[in-house]
C-alpha cells in the first residue's frame, strides 16, 4: 500500500494545525486562571536565542503554506510572522488550514518526482523532488515548530500531557 501525496501533506497538517489551536486555547485558559497577561506566554522561549512562542506558531504555518504550494506548483501566499494575540494567532492557524485544504490535491499528487526549489530567507535556494521537500524538509520543520510551542507551554507550566499534542486519534 502506498501513501500519496496529500495524504503524507495536507493530511497531517491539517490535524496537527487543530492541535495547535487547542494548544493556544489552553495557554489562554492557564493565562486566565493565573490572571497572567498571555503576551507574557506568547513572549516565552526556551532558549535566548529561539524563536518565542508566537514565531513558532508562525513558522509552522509558514512551513505548511510554503511547502504545500511548492508541491501545488503555486506560488505561496504571505505569512504573517508580526507579533499578535492569542486570536490573531488562531485566525491564522484557520488560514493555513483552509488554504492547503483548497489546493488541488492533483497537483500535489503529481509533485513527487517533481524538481521543486525552495527559496530559503537569505534568497539561497535548494531544489528537492517533491517528495523529498515534503518528507525531509517540510515535515521535520513543521513538527520541530509546533513541538516547540507545546515545550514552551510545558515549560510555562500550562498543564498538558502528550495528547494535547497528539489530539484525537485519526481513523
Amino acid at each position: 500500500m502506498s501513501i500519496s501525496m496529500a495524504e503524507a501533506s495536507i493530511d497531517v497538517f491539517v490535524p496537527y494545525l487543530g492541535n495547535l489551536t487547542a494548544l493556544l486555547d489552553r495557554a489562554a485558559e492557564h493565562a486566565e486562571r493565573r490572571r497572567i497577561d498571555p503576551a507574557i506566554l506568547l513572549g516565552m522561549r526556551l532558549s535566548p536565542n529561539m524563536f518565542n512562542l508566537t514565531r513558532q506558531v508562525c513558522e509552522a504555518n509558514r512551513h505548511v503554506m510554503l511547502g504545500c504550494a511548492l508541491l501545488a506548483g503555486q506560488a505561496a501566499p504571505a505569512v504573517l510572522e508580526t507579533e499578535a494575540d492569542v486570536a490573531e494567532l488562531k485566525r491564522r492557524i484557520g488560514a493555513a488550514i483552509d488554504y492547503v485544504q483548497a489546493l488541488p490535491r492533483d497537483a500535489l499528487e503529481a509533485s513527487a518526482d517533481r524538481a521543486v526549489v525552495f527559496t530559503f530567507r537569505n534568497g539561497a535556494t535548494r531544489t528537492f523532488t517533491g517528495r523529498s521537500l515534503l518528507l525531509t524538509f517540510t515535515l521535520p520543520q513543521f513538527f520541530f515548530h509546533v513541538t516547540t510551542a507545546y515545550d514552551i507551554l510545558r515549560h510555562a507550566g500550562v498543564e498538558l500531557i502528550k495528547k494535547d499534542f497528539l489530539g484525537p486519534p485519526l481513523t
